[in-house]
């Protein structure tokens, strides 16, 4: 039974909701009640979700990716979120070494407002750059917390703070690709279809397969035929180095497995993998079938390579040579596209090449200390992460960039597969400006549809030319990615994203085995066979020098404490 205090505490919220709905009809703008932005104040104070008034203009820094330099409102959706938020920036992307540039900034102090420091997160961590966002998160960046709710503590600092938003939460369902744009094994596909579209599982028949059709084929048009090439140049020098970790049926964890059953994880730089893989490559390359190029040409070198239509074969990340693909589509002759394959040492080995559901959490966009009104950066931020704004970036406006089915999934037409294809398209609408590096989100939308559109499954069917179908029904799958095993679970993936203190024993150890690595490697696989195991030798002893144990330690307390929840 109520108290007399409760009712009469009922009705006086009664009259009090009476009076704010009177309120909200006479005095609300129309446009602010469908969801816009309220106006400002003279003094530039906000009266709606995010201030707009002054227009103000950030400069940000990307070290993570060369690009067109450009003010975000020069584009459609710049344009459009600046009268959301009264916001634009002033991008610049790196030229150059990135540790110079950084160096230069901490050194002086003089930092951009925001930064998206790659590699080079910790130095100016460690410089005091960037400034704390636990309290501008919780005022103005509601949506954020939403979207990264789960992800929150992946990247709070052991002192509480959040320095830093990580790109790409996974929210709702997650979205396998459709094609490889991950490691694979990739293989020119008129090899295939030369030897009637065979069923290639394992390392010896994948370089049967290639050598033979060298063999028989020395040249192509005009030039020597390069049977296998590689990437070793610079830091993408992790993709000749992961291919063994990928053979033995693991996905890319960095620099360790990690055992299944007991979460322990282990180098494999020196591991019986490793040297299956190069005494492998020796061989070939004793035998002519090695780009001699491979350990000296750079990356623009090796792109060329492959768009020469002369390579038959080689290990990489989808992601890292798509130019080269687009080049090789472009040129009109569908036999010289490659197609990517599983590949395992042997056939009980369960391929892992398709990521499991991943946030990486020691990368980000940060801001400096430099910032005036941090507060209209966050908003920024926050109006980005919106749904309907994630949807402008990744798909465009419906209509003219996708359509919707009587079912509510996106697709796209023949003319829009182009449309959106074309770079000048991308620049001017924004895609390719807010795509990558800032918030954002990974997986689905609410209505079920895949935030980025190469994961959903109508696009990738309709993008395929009649030659793509042809090597599609020969495999009997309707899309490239179904050639390769679903990802186990790993609630830690991927380990090599864990935050490392630089200067400390285990950044100091993945520095030095990586030069290791790059030296060793090149001359175990070029030596003379005979000198195969003596090369080998030679490595693993100047590798066992370094500090394995605590670098393995460190990684298996990593997979332990997530497993744990804690991050």
């Amino acid at each position: 039974m109520f108290k007399k205090s409760n009712l009469l505490l009922m009705l006086a919220l009664s009259l009090l909701l009476v009076f704010a709905a009177c309120s909200s009809d006479d005095d609300t703008p129309a446009d602010a009640a469908e969801g816009q932005d309220q106006e400002t104040t003279d003094s530039g104070e906000a009266t709606g979700e995010y201030q707009t008034e002054p227009v103000v203009t950030y400069s940000f820094f990307n070290a993570a990716d060369s690009g067109r330099d450009i003010n975000t409102n020069e584009t459609v959706l710049g344009q459009l979120f600046e009268e959301q938020t009264g916001v634009n920036f002033d991008l610049e992307h790196i030229v150059g070494d990135i540790n110079q540039r950084i160096g230069v900034m901490v050194a002086s102090g003089d930092y951009p407002d925001v930064i998206v420091p790659d590699a080079a997160i910790d130095t100016l961590l460690d410089a005091g750059a960037f400034i704390p966002l636990n309290d501008l998160l919780e005022e103005h960046g509601p949506n954020i917390l939403e979207m990264y709710d789960e992800y929150i503590d992946r990247f709070t600092m052991e002192d509480g703070n959040i320095y830093w938003i990580p790109f790409g939460a996974t929210v709702n369902e997650f979205k396998p690709m459709a094609n490889i744009d991950q490691g694979a094994f990739w293989i020119q596909r008129g090899v295939l279809k030369e030897n009637g579209f065979p069923e290639v599982t394992t390392l010896d028949e994948y370089f049967d397969l290639i050598t033979q059709y060298a063999d028989e084929n020395p040249e192509i048009d005009g030039m020597r035929t390069i049977p296998f090439t590689g990437l070793t140049y610079d830091w993408r020098f992790f993709a000749f180095a992961n291919a063994p970790n990928h053979l033995a049926g693991f996905p890319n964890d960095g620099d360790v497995m990690v055992d299944m059953e007991t979460y322990e994880a282990s180098v494999y730089a020196d591991s019986e993998h490793t040297k299956r893989y190069l005494q492998k490559l020796n061989e070939l390359n004793a035998e002519g079938y090695l780009d001699q190029e491979m350990f000296v040409m750079n990356y623009d070198e090796y792109l060329a390579k492959l768009t020469s239509g002369r390579v038959l074969g080689f290990f990489d990340y989808g992601w890292q040579w798509g130019n080269a693909r687009d080049a090789l589509r472009d040129a009109g002759d569908p036999d010289k596209e490659f197609m990517a394959l599983p590949i395992v040492f042997d056939e009980d080995i369960v391929d892992q090449y398709i990521e499991p559901p991943a946030f990486t959490q020691n990368r980000g966009a940060a801001i400096t200390v430099n910032a005036e009104n941090p507060e209209r950066i966050i908003q920024f931020w926050d109006n980005l992460v919106k749904e309907e704004n994630q949807r402008l970036i990744m798909w465009g406006f419906e209509g003219e960039h996708y359509e919707v089915d009587e079912d509510g999934m996106f697709y796209r037409t023949d003319e829009q597969l182009v449309l959106t294809a074309e770079q000048s398209e991308r620049d001017r609408v924004g895609m390719s400006v807010f795509e990558w590096n800032w918030p954002r989100i990974n997986g689905s939308f609410s209505d079920g549809n895949a935030v980025e559109p190469r994961r959903q499954a109508e696009v990738a069917l309709a993008d395929y030319s009649e030659a793509d179908r042809e090597y599609l029904e020969a495999y009997g799958i309707e899309t490239f990615a179904e050639l390769f095993a679903q990802p186990q679970d790993r609630p830690w993936y991927p380990a090599w994203s864990a935050n490392i203190e630089q200067g400390s024993d285990v950044q100091i150890f993945e520095e030095r085995s990586e030069e290791m690595k790059k030296r060793h490697f090149a001359r175990i696989v070029l030596a003379d066979p005979a000198d195969f195991e003596k090369e080998w030798n030679d490595f693993v002893e100047a590798y066992r020098s370094l500090d394995v144990d605590a670098f393995e330690n460190f990684f298996t307390e990593v997979v332990e404490q997530r497993l744990r929840g804690e991050w």
